[in-house]
């Protein structure tokens, strides 16, 4: 995968891109990165990125031409996905994540000021994607943020690729609980299920846990999820028990 970002703050990826899951997938020849400073495609002497909107109002508004000046230096495909992080965009989730670990080729434009010229988001964008219900002051934390999600998912990645298909959102629902050595500590136990060898019943005990902890911590999360017959009577046994607790 190729990633572009558009941004008028290259040095703020830096950090994020040289660590952990981001720099093996680099040296794996998985995933290739770029900054753009579309600051440099202004079309004026003192490199001004941004003005005052028409007919008034707060604040300052991106203009059309950097962005479109610096979307024209990057060799782009007909499949290029291209992502606006904007406050008006689809709530970003695993979903979207998986979706877009499949594109060979992402651009993230990240604003800054008070928003985007309509011009760039109506002829250079394919996605405009959200990070929740909240206004941060430019786009790149946000960039940064959704690009782990995403690199984690391309096959190669990650050393076991179970790994993040055991995920919380992965399949709709929380994680369930995880323990390491050692099995006693303090007096605090592991779950005998879970060092009894017995990989069925270890299945079947953290697809119950998954269950429980989604219904404790995320309910909602089951409204879209298909539950079986069985999964509806973990989750009513669990009810009663609370109950008698």
């Amino acid at each position: 995968m190729k990633i572009d970002f558009l941004t008028l703050f290259p040095e703020m990826f830096e950090g994020v891109l040289s660590h952990s899951i981001l720099k093996r997938a680099q040296e794996k020849s998985v995933l290739q990165v770029n900054t753009v400073n579309f600051r440099n495609f202004a079309e004026n002497k003192h490199g001004q990125v941004d003005d005052y909107p028409f007919g008034g109002g707060q604040g300052m508004v991106l203009k059309p031409e950097p962005v479109f000046n610096a979307m024209e230096s990057i060799d782009k495909t007909p499949d290029t996905r291209v992502v606006l992080m904007c406050p008006q965009g689809r709530p970003f989730n695993q979903d979207i994540a998986q979706e877009l670990s499949e594109a060979e080729h992402l651009v993230f434009i990240c604003g800054h000021y008070e928003g985007y010229d309509e011009r760039i988001r109506q002829h250079l964008v394919t996605d405009e994607i959200s990070m929740g219900d909240y206004v941060l002051t430019g786009g790149e934390l946000p960039a940064m943020v959704m690009t782990d999600a995403i690199v984690r998912l391309i096959p190669g990645v990650l050393g076991n690729q179970q790994s993040h298909e055991d995920d919380s959102f992965q399949d709709g629902l929380l994680e369930f609980p995880q323990y390491t050595r050692p099995r006693d500590y303090k007096g605090l136990g592991v779950p005998d299920v879970l060092v009894s060898g017995n990989h069925a019943h270890i299945d079947a005990w953290r697809h119950e846990q998954k269950l429980i902890r989604t219904y404790e911590k995320r309910p909602d999360l089951l409204e879209s999820y298909q539950l079986t017959d069985k999964d509806r009577e973990i989750i009513e046994r669990y009810k009663k028990q609370l109950k008698n607790d």
